[in-house]
């Protein structure tokens, strides 16, 4: 790993159904800051994602979009395996559906149209896992550290990943909403599955409307048997206590989120069986970290709906470059960050910067540390991935 000099970057517990909570007034409170403390150099060309790192912080999986590789790295960052299992043979995944994640210290799953697969970290197939049930539409959304998720229950090792069941229903249908579970709750050992977490009562997605797959992408961490969870566009955090029989909500805290532009419903007449819409430039929360007593919320504030609009004119009217120009412009003006809460009494202790020579769309985390990947250079061409680990640190 390279050294650095430290670097800066500056900067409720509530009961089910209560108000918005206030940040503590606690004197103890920390001021908070990260800090760049090391970095992850990997020698390779393409366009590599981080997807997972092990509990240990010492194992490092990436994800090559260009030519559809899963790569393994040490803490050195050395490559210690590179294989593809999309074409066609007895252990290809066929098309990703969720992104490699370790399942402990010496294997990874990946989720694919053909199943749910365990692979040791020099690419041999462990065990393959069937899907549940035949698969409704599905898309895949690809943010660095969001990956397949583990739990240990009662000493068996669980997976949880999206649920793309059928239901023999689509986003126009109220019956679609109403039956709709975020979760599948895998058991490794014997290959089955229970779907979990519906959309609660109180949730903004049984409003009548419609909302693409992208709204409601599940953001979720796990702790023991504790279950955190996030949905995209809204702006909450739920927590829930998980068994292998399933999942059941403890407590929910309504969030505050700087500059969040929050999502809007779309005409349910406006969705055609057999698709999947997604939209990656609306309000998100990206993701779920758990670092030592923190939680930590990585989110995205989004692109207005009037400004998607326009956007979606100059697409429609065949004006690519001057929509992509126009882009590049908005994200650059979204509000980026994260949102730290104490883990035990999930009451708020504050909104962090997150560097700006860094991917700002999310990150991983292990052994302790968040891993940021820094965005390649746009002036000059490198043959090297470099990795942040950063260190929350408190006063």
């Amino acid at each position: 790993m390279k050294n650095y000099l430290p670097i800066y970057f500056a900067l409720i517990f509530a009961d089910f159904g209560c108000s918005a909570p206030q940040k503590s007034t606690d004197s103890k409170i920390p001021e908070l800051s990260l800090e760049i403390i090391d970095s992850l150099d990997i020698q390779i060309l393409g366009d590599p994602l981080i997807t997972s790192v092990s509990a240990s912080g010492d194992s490092f999986l990436f994800y090559d979009f260009a030519s559809g590789d899963v790569l393994v790295s040490d803490s050195d960052g050395e490559v210690q395996s590179r294989f593809n299992k999309s074409g066609d043979t007895p252990d290809s995944y066929e098309f990703m559906m969720e992104a490699p994640g370790f399942v402990g210290e010496d294997q990874l799953a990946v989720v694919g149209m053909a199943g749910i697969f365990l692979y040791d970290k020099a690419g041999t197939m462990i065990k393959k896992i069937s899907h549940p049930e035949s698969l409704g539409g599905s898309g895949f959304m690809a943010f660095p550290g969001k990956s397949v998720e583990t739990v240990d229950l009662n000493g068996k090792t669980y997976l949880l990943i999206r649920s793309s069941r059928g239901r023999d229903t689509y986003p126009a249908e109220q019956k679609y909403y109403d039956t709709f579970k975020h979760l599948e709750l895998v058991d490794v050992n014997q290959g089955s599955a229970i779907e979990i977490i519906p959309f609660e009562q109180s949730s903004r997605f049984l409003d009548g409307m419609g909302y693409y797959e992208s709204d409601f992408w599940p953001a979720l961490e796990t702790k023991e048997d504790k279950l955190y969870l996030a949905l995209a566009g809204e702006p909450t955090l739920y927590q829930y206590s998980l068994s292998p029989e399933g999942a059941s909500l403890d407590t929910l805290v309504q969030l505050t989120i700087p500059g969040f532009e929050g999502i809007q419903g779309t005409p349910r007449t406006e969705f055609a069986e057999g698709t999947v819409m997604l939209n990656g430039s609306t309000s998100s929360i990206q993701n779920i970290h758990l670092i030592g007593d923190k939680l930590i919320l990585n989110y995205y504030g989004g692109i207005s709906t009037k400004d998607n609009d326009a956007l979606s004119a100059l697409y429609d009217a065949n004006k690519v470059e001057e929509a992509d120009e126009l882009y590049v412009k908005l994200d650059s003006q979204v509000s980026r960050g994260i949102l730290v809460f104490d883990l035990k009494s999930l009451a708020f202790l504050g909104n962090l910067s997150l560097p700006k020579n860094a991917n700002l769309e999310s990150f991983a985390s292990g052994g302790g540390y968040l891993w940021i990947q820094k965005n390649r250079s746009i002036e000059v061409e490198e043959d090297f991935l470099r990795v942040y680990k950063v260190n929350l640190t408190e006063k």
